[in-house]
């Protein structure tokens, strides 16, 4: 099967500006045009015609400040567009869902006018259309209030990649040393061991015939970059099965911050102990003492209790777990050797995010819109459009070494292109504090 990925400037080229580019999702049509140019041929009345489509947007967080509406979450304008397109070609019904960090308002993200929009569109093509949280445990830190088991357990297939695993090669035996930033880090000796590695994958992926991604284009702390790849994250509904980095400095065999700081590693095993008693006062009391700690510690701008560094070889091997089980996983849990389901990514990137993202982006004037049948494809062309080096990236280079196959074909405003010819085209999108330098890292 050929790759592609067909892209569109959006921007002119006088005023490739933040503020000139974000007046462009105040205009439905000019969206819903370019939506319908990006998708064409794909997305064919034929395609979607009489099928359950799933729409996965990136709702990572609620916005803390105004620019967060343009850069964080797939914006709202966007997602209209594309359902509307979804919508136009009579489809059986339409999920749109994702499962946010734990202490996201989702009342917040999914508002009473986003809500009232979708029930227009709903009515205006006689297609039902519902909006699903996937997330089976909420808490809200500054509150210390744990929502645990919002969905029940039975609307999620506990998936076991096994010895498949990209995290098999780093999963020391007898040891517990996965970790996701405040979450109890107990619960990874059920999901994640030597030759165990399970997520959990909401039943919605495999009861729908057709599931379109829709990224927002960032950096990203931990991979250094969010787009395709790291989207389909939101279909795990529970982070406990999500380790996001390995505890400890490089020197003590973890992947947290570089050296083997004992000040910093006292701190870690603080967090933990507030993580196991979150709901209760002991929460606040371990989490203070472990901030301490890490003040103590005098980190750089490379050391993050969370692993928000180019050391960070944790995070890019969960996402191509979730990745092929996204492409090539089957409803009785297994592999197959062949794509399973028909997916697609649309993504965000007319305003993308750029410093600390993927939870604190700055602007980032990117003005592209990109339709993919390959995710890896994708976003090595998205990194080359905000000026990455691609090479220096472990998730890109695992993601072509592993899901590239057959031909590729790469198209930006209707012309076929080399991948280099994207550089004409690029900015120079700032990198998260722990990635800066990262390019002259072996």
């Amino acid at each position: 099967m050929t790759s592609f990925v067909n892209i569109r400037t959006v921007f002119d080229s006088g005023d490739r500006s933040v503020a000139a580019l974000s007046k462009l999702y105040q205009d439905r049509r000019f969206l819903n045009a370019v939506i319908e140019e990006v998708a064409q041929p794909v997305l064919t009345s034929e395609k979607i015609a009489g099928k359950k489509v799933l729409l996965k947007p990136n709702w990572v967080r609620h916005d803390r400040i105004p620019s967060d509406e343009i850069c964080l979450r797939t914006h709202d304008s966007f997602l209209l567009a594309a359902l509307e397109t979804v919508l136009k070609r009579s489809p059986k019904e339409v999920l749109i869902g994702d499962a946010p960090i734990q202490g996201c308002h989702w009342s917040r993200v999914v508002t009473d006018q986003l809500r009232e929009t979708m029930a227009k569109l709903e009515e205006r093509y006689s297609v039902p259309v519902s909006i699903k949280d996937f997330r089976r445990v909420a808490f809200d830190p500054a509150l210390n209030d744990a929502s645990e088991n919002r969905r029940p357990l039975d609307k999620y297939l506990i998936f076991d990649l096994g010895p498949a695993s990209f995290l098999e090669p780093i999963t020391e035996e007898g040891k517990n040393n996965f970790r996701v930033t405040v979450y109890n880090p107990d619960r990874f000796i059920e999901s994640h061991s030597k030759g165990m590695h399970k997520y959990c994958i909401t039943r919605e992926l495999f009861e729908t015939d057709l599931v379109i991604s829709l990224p927002k284009v960032k950096t990203h702390q931990k991979a250094g970059i969010t787009a395709a790849l790291k989207n389909i994250v939101g279909l795990n509904g529970d982070k406990d099965f999500l380790p996001h980095h390995r505890i400890g400095g490089t020197g003590r065999g973890g992947d947290c911050y570089p050296g083997n700081s004992r000040v910093r590693y006292m701190a870690e095993l603080a967090y933990d102990e507030g993580n196991r008693n979150k709901g209760n006062f002991l929460f606040t009391v371990w989490t203070r003492v472990a901030a301490l700690l890490w003040r103590l510690s005098l980190p750089s701008q490379y050391d993050h209790p969370g692993a928000g560094w180019y050391g960070n070889d944790t995070t890019w091997r969960m996402v191509m777990d979730l990745n092929q089980i996204v492409y090539f996983g089957t409803a009785d849990g297994g592999l197959a050797p062949s794509q399973q389901r028909e997916f697609y990514s649309l993504s965000d990137g007319i305003i993308g995010g750029q410093g600390d993202g993927p939870l604190f982006p700055d602007p980032l004037p990117l003005g592209v819109v990109g339709f993919t049948n390959s995710s890896a494809l994708n976003d090595v062309c998205m990194a080359h459009l905000m000026g990455m080096n691609v090479d220096k990236i472990p998730l890109l280079r695992a993601a072509m070494g592993f899901m590239q196959s057959g031909g590729q074909k790469i198209l930006l405003n209707g012309e076929e292109i080399g991948i280099e010819d994207l550089n004409n085209h690029s900015v120079s999108a700032v990198m998260p504090p722990g990635w800066v330098g990262y390019e002259q890292v072996n």
